[in-house]
C-alpha cells in the first residue's frame, strides 16, 4: 500500500492511497460527504487482490487540502479525479466507484472529461445530482435530521448531528462498532465549513448520464435513510447501459454492511467491462 499526492486544477493537494498490482485493471474509490479514504475498510484490501485499487481523499477531507472556497464548482471536483488518473497514468479501462456524495463527484468528472479513460461506473448508495428541485437528488430522513447540527462548529451539536445517522452506514444486522467509530471520527475531522459548503451547490448531471457510453452499475439499499433508493433508480434508468442491484432491507454503507457481497458484485461488474483502447 502506498500514499501519494497530486495537485488538482486549482492547486489543491489531493492525497490518495494505492494497492494491488500496477498492471491490473484500475478501480478508483471515491468516498462520500464527511468521510475519507479509510472508510472502505477491508474492501480496499479485498479488491486489491485482483485489481489496482486507488482510494482518494476528496478536497476538504482526510489529508487532502481544504481550500477556503471552490466547493460549488464542478470543474474542481472533476479536476481532482482527473489529476489522480493522470498521476497514475490511467487513460483507459478504469472503473470509477462513487459512494454517496462521491457519485456526484464521479458524475462531475464524466461531465467535464467524458468517458475515454473509463470502462464502467459504479454508484453505491449514491446520487449523481444535487440541489433543491433537481431530479434524482432527494435527501433521506437521516440526512435531514443531521442538518443543520452537522454543520456546526460546536462539538456537542456536531456530534448530535452525526448520531442521527445511527446504523445507516454499517447496517443493523451485526455489530460493526469499529467501522462506525472510524466513520464517525472522519466526519468530525472534516472541517465544519467544508461539511456545509458541499451542500451549497446545485448540479444536474442528467444529460451526462443520458450520454454515457459505458456500463453503469447501481448498488443501493432499499432502506437507505441517507440517499433514498429512488436516487439510485434514477441513475440506473437514465444511463443507457445502466442496471441496478437493490439490496432488500440494506442501508447506506453496503461495503461495510456486507463486504463480501459488495466485493463480489463490483469484481464481477469490473470483469464484464472490457478495457477501452
Amino acid at each position: 500500500m502506498a500514499i501519494q499526492e497530486v495537485h488538482s486544477v486549482d492547486g489543491t493537494s489531493i492525497v490518495y492511497r494505492t494497492g494491488g498490482a500496477v498492471d491490473a485493471q484500475p478501480v478508483l474509490l471515491v468516498h462520500g460527504w464527511s468521510a475519507d479514504l479509510r472508510c472502505w475498510g477491508r474492501v480496499f484490501q479485498d479488491l486489491a487482490a485482483d485489481f489496482r485499487v486507488i482510494a482518494v481523499d476528496l478536497r476538504g477531507h482526510g489529508y487532502s487540502g481544504a481550500p477556503d472556497t471552490g466547493y460549488d464548482e464542478p470543474k474542481n471536483w472533476a479536476g481532482d479525479i482527473a489529476a489522480v488518473l493522470a498521476a497514475e497514468s490511467i487513460d483507459s479501462g478504469a472503473i470509477l466507484l462513487g459512494w454517496s456524495y462521491g457519485g456526484i463527484v464521479v458524475s462531475d468528472y464524466l461531465a467535464e472529461y467524458g468517458s475515454s479513460a473509463v470502462a464502467g461506473v459504479v454508484f453505491t448508495g449514491a446520487m449523481a445530482n444535487i440541489g433543491r428541485g433537481v431530479p434524482g437528488a432527494e435527501v433521506g430522513e437521516a440526512m435531514q435530521q443531521a442538518i443543520p447540527d452537522a454543520f456546526e462548529e460546536s462539538p456537542g451539536r456536531a456530534m448530535r448531528g452525526f448520531t442521527a445517522f445511527g446504523s445507516a452506514n454499517t447496517g443493523s444486522a451485526r455489530d460493526k462498532g469499529a467501522d462506525a467509530q472510524r466513520l464517525f471520527g472522519a466526519s468530525l475531522a472534516t472541517p465544519p465549513f467544508v461539511r456545509k459548503a458541499l451542500f451549497y451547490r446545485s448540479v444536474d448531471n442528467t444529460e451526462t448520464l443520458r450520454g454515457l457510453d459505458v456500463p453503469v452499475l447501481v448498488l443501493h439499499g432499499s432502506a437507505d435513510p441517507v440517499v433514498p433508493v429512488a436516487d439510485g433508480r434514477y441513475i440506473a434508468e437514465t444511463a443507457p447501459l445502466g442496471r441496478a442491484s437493490i439490496w432488500e432491507g440494506a442501508q447506506h454503507g453496503l461495503f461495510l454492511e456486507d463486504p463480501d457481497c459488495f466485493v463480489t458484485e463490483v469484481a464481477e461488474f469490473a470483469r464484464e467491462c472490457a478495457p477501452r483502447s
